[in-house]
Order: structure tokens, then sequence, then C-alpha cells
């Protein structure tokens, strides 16, 4: 891999550690990133002209395959007219009708920039509506590096944590309370010593950044239950689980209603983008209506539209979802089938689009059980998979995300270079 050495250390003169987002160092992992040239359907190829088969979809938005003509196609029409105009457009209309009609919990819906935007948005906005102080968030679930999001449990139940990114003032995090995923109870102990200063609850409803992990029986329902109960707003954030594990997101799967929802990747088609959205008496409180301000030059980025309500509209198409989730199972059943003959602990789950693998016996349900799995193990089927041309997210912390264009061939290739992999780790 010549040439992405050469570029990786071209890349390191100009911009910090060669990449413009962490994971994308493989530093977790080791060895050096693929600096990618093109990609089409289920496939990536790299500066070497190195084929691989896609398992991050560029984390999540490509679940139609890359470059799917008829969304390439709308770009194209949308940026002959122009690529950014800083004043309203029937696009932005078009596809906020479009989340509002799909997503049973949003009345009204303000778009932004970014997932990392959305959520910083949407917690301004809770405070604001509550005229409280106090979120609480899970470890294992991240929300973007705003600063007051970038903070790791501490040692006690309501002990504030410590900022997990230098730069960020303990005073920024001082109203963040961090607790454990799935554990219910300590929800519950956090309202009883806080809730009244509690403004919301900021969840991801699966989680995908500790690798996929999803909630147990009965956690998402505590969590709606609790803020009704206290009059704290429930967020969930589907930046990566909306539109991409069902057509409603988690909250379609589960019946769950939260307060607001923050989207982005799908709703984009692979264009940079974000929404939050929820009850229209919530929304109202956004400037120009209310006193919680929030801006963007860029937001409702008309060629980002065209690419977000072209994807909306092939997602529509009757059995997508069935289609998608059996390719998925296909994988994870297939890979775990083959770890098994192998003698290695080893399981894999899926929702939707999305799946996770873990060199354990058992299926994570909290970070602290996601470390436990051999991460080692991992980072050597990783190189395995990536030598024979198969691209995973290069961290044993990320969800893995199956495509449209994954069809029976494209899993069975994938299956069969992996049955190798697993030989050598």
């Amino acid at each position: 891999m010549p040439r992405n050495n050469e570029l990786f250390e071209r890349a390191c003169h100009t911009i910090p550690g060669g990449v413009n987002s962490p994971v994308r160092a493989f530093r977790s992992v080791g060895g050096t990133p693929r600096f990618i040239k093109r990609a089409q359907g289920p496939y990536m190829w790299d500066a070497n002209d190195t084929r691989y088969i896609d398992y991050v979809g560029s984390w999540g938005p490509a679940i139609l395959g890359h470059a799917h003509p008829k969304v390439v196609k709308a770009v194209q029409e949308a940026a002959v007219d122009g690529l950014s105009f800083g004043a309203p457009t029937e696009a932005e209309i078009r596809i906020a009708e479009a989340i509002v009609e799909r997503m049973p919990s949003i009345e009204k819906v303000r778009l932004v920039s970014s997932g990392t935007e959305a959520t910083m948005t949407a917690i301004r906005l809770a405070r604001g509506f509550t005229g409280r102080p106090k979120i609480v968030k899970f470890e294992g679930c991240y929300h973007g590096h705003a600063d007051s999001l970038l903070v790791k449990a501490g040692s006690g139940l309501l002990t504030f944590g410590n900022p997990t990114s230098s730069g960020v003032p303990a005073e920024f995090i001082q109203h963040t309370i961090v607790l454990d995923f799935n554990n219910l109870h300590a929800v519950e102990q956090a309202f009883k010593e806080a809730g009244h200063d509690i403004a919301c609850v900021i969840v991801e409803p699966i989680a995908g950044n500790m690798n996929l992990v999803k909630p147990v029986p009965g956690f998402l329902e505590g969590l709606r239950a609790l803020c009704t109960q206290y009059g704290a707003l429930l967020i969930f954030d589907e930046v990566m689980t909306g539109f991409r594990v069902g057509p409603q997101g988690v909250q379609g799967l589960t019946g769950i209603r939260p307060d607001i929802t923050t989207l982005a990747k799908v709703i984009g088609g692979g264009m940079p983008v974000g929404a939050f959205g929820g009850r229209a008496d919530i929304m109202e409180h956004l400037a120009p209506l209310g006193g919680v301000y929030q801006a963007g030059t860029l937001s409702g980025n008309p060629v980002a539209m065209a690419a977000g309500l072209a994807t909306l509209e092939l997602l529509s198409e009757p059995g997508f979802y069935d289609r998608l989730a059996a390719q998925t199972r296909k994988l994870t059943e297939g890979l775990t089938e083959r770890a098994h003959a192998a003698g290695l602990p080893f399981c894999a789950d899926s929702v939707g689009g999305m799946f996770g693998i873990y060199f354990s016996d058992t299926v994570p349900t909290s970070l602290a059980e996601v470390s436990q799995g051999n991460i080692e193990r991992f980072k050597k089927f990783f190189h395995a998979m990536l030598i024979h041309g198969v691209y995973l997210a290069p961290s044993a912390f990320e969800a893995g995300f199956v495509s449209a264009a994954h069809d029976d061939a494209i899993i069975q290739e994938t299956l069969d270079i992996a049955e190798q992999a697993f030989a050598k780790v």
C-alpha cells in the first residue's frame, strides 16, 4: 500500500494526525488508513485501486450503497441551480414534511448541518423549555463533540464526571450526570436526588458508538416514564439509527415517543446534514419564535436536501427494510457460525441495517461489557479481513452497516474471507 502510506505521511504535515476525524487514523487497530478515491454500490477503492467490500458506509448514510444513480442525479440537478443561497428553499419544506410524516414524535423540525449541531441544540432547547440546568447521558453513548457531552462517568452514582477531552473546563460539565447504559435503577436514583433540576435525558436508543448495544427490555420505557413523571424531556439521538434500523427509526420499532429527536446521516444521503425535531410546543421555543437561539449559514443546503429527498423516496419502496434486515442477519449469523467452527468465543447482533461483532461469549449490554471483549482478537480479525478486501470499522467500539447493495453474492464472499480470517485470529 505505498500510495496510502505516501498520502498519510503527506497528510500528517498539514492535518493533525493526518485525518479529519480521529477514528479514521487506525490508531485503535494499528496500521495505515486507506485513502479512498471512489465508491460504488457495496465497494470502495483506495488510492492503490484496491477494492474493498465496505461495511462502514460512511458511518451509516450509504444505506442504498455508494453513489446510487438516482441520488447522484438529484445532486447534479440541484448543483446546477446553485450550491448555497443563505435563504429559504422549497426543498427545505419538502424534507421537513417528509420527516414529520415519517417520524410519529416529530411535529416540527429544524434543519442543521451535522449531528453534533443537532444534539447540541436539542439540549439547549430542552434547557430553555424546562428552565433547568442538568442533563443525563449514558457512558458509551456519543452525541457529538459539544463541550458538555465530552464527559466520562464519575466513580459514584451522582458523581459528576471528568472531561474526556482537553480544552473542556470542568465547570462546563458540572451539570452533566453520566450513568451506565441499560441501568434504569441508576436513572431512578438520579431523578430522586436531582429530578427537579434535570432538563433532559439524552440517549442513543440503540447505541452504535460503543459497538452495537441494544436497550434491555424496560429500559427505554422506564426513561420515558421517569421523564414524564419529573417533567424532564426525553431526547432520542437517532443520528445513526434514524431511517437506518426501520422506516421510523427506533421509536417506530419500540412505540416509545421521545420529546425531541435528533437526526443526520441517512436524511442527507451522504451529504453533510443534521436535524432535530419534536413536539410543536417545544420547537416553538426556538428563535425566531422563542428565546432559544440557533442559526446556521448552510442549514437546509439545497444540494444536501436534494440528496436526502431522493434517498428517503427510495427507502419508501415496499419491503426495503425487511430485505435490508434479512441481509444483515445473513452476515451476522454466517460470521458467528464460522467463528464458532474455528473454536473462537464470538457473537454478533443486528437490527435493521446495523450490526455488531464481539469477540466474547455473550452480546454486551453496556460499555463495560463491550470493553471485556477480546480487543486483540478484533484487531487481528480486522487486518485479516482488510488485507483480503473487506473494510470493517477500524475500532472494536463501532457498529457496522449493511446497504441495499450488499446482495447474497457479496455476503457470501465476505463470509468466505471471514472463514480464512478467523483461522488467523
